[in-house]
């Protein structure tokens, strides 16, 4: 009579090392027919923080002021984001304008205390909106001519003289399509102030519309409104 207790004790030992094997890798019986290996699983999360459990990542500011008002105090700087914005405090004589004169207002810009730093432009006047004017045809509108200069002076007049230096003259020609020929600069944390004065004069032989005579103007009002658009760094 054959031994068969070799080989089956021989299969028991073979059956019970795949068996450790298998729970040792971790296995997943299926069904009786096979396995799957399974694994452990684990997941760690990070998050940008400030060190004491707040946030750490975040946007910068950026706003700037205006002030119409000289000397510019602190006080007097204010936002105002919407046309028509403030309004420039042209001199008494700039509803009296005869053909040859001009009228002048002051305007200064900073950014302020927690924003970065960044250019501001000046763009072309478009009409005030919610101001009434009598200007039906827009002669007067399209017959006034517009001059701009800088200034970081505290004490620079805003007047004729402020003209006197070509290099300061950042706009001039006719109201309604000139901007500023290049942005100006504003430091971070208000840390400069860029001041701009303003001419509007009633050239002595404007251009006018086709058959409207110089004496047309006369009692007419309108409003311009300027831009100033910032852009940070």
């Amino acid at each position: 009579m054959a031994d068969t207790s070799t080989p089956a004790r021989a299969r028991r030992r073979t059956n019970r090392t795949r068996a450790f094997a298998i729970a040792a890798g971790g296995a997943l019986v299926v069904g009786g027919l096979g396995y799957t290996l399974a694994s452990w699983t684990d997941t760690e999360w990070v998050f940008g923080g400030n060190g004491s459990g707040g946030a750490g990542v975040g946007t910068s500011g950026f706003e700037v002021q205006q002030n119409v008002t000289a000397p510019f105090t602190a006080a007097g700087f204010t936002s105002d984001e919407t046309n028509p914005g403030q309004a420039l405090r042209f001199t008494v004589d700039a509803l009296a304008l005869s053909p040859g004169t001009a009228a002048y207002a002051p305007v200064a810009l900073r950014t302020t205390a927690d924003s970065v730093a960044g250019d501001v432009a000046l763009r072309a006047a478009v009409p005030a909106v919610g101001v009434t004017v009598t200007d039906a045809d827009d002669a007067l509108w399209g017959a006034l001519h517009v001059r701009v200069a800088t200034a970081t002076s505290t004490t620079a007049a805003c007047d004729a003289t402020a003209f006197a230096t070509p290099a300061n003259v950042i706009a001039d020609g006719p109201l309604g399509t000139t901007a500023a020929s290049a942005p100006q600069r504003l430091a971070a944390a208000g840390a400069s102030t860029q001041r701009y004065c303003f001419e509007v004069s009633l050239p002595a032989s404007p251009t006018l519309p086709p058959g409207v005579p110089l004496d047309a103007l006369q009692g007419r009002t309108a409003a311009p409104a300027w831009q100033f658009a910032a852009e940070s760094d």
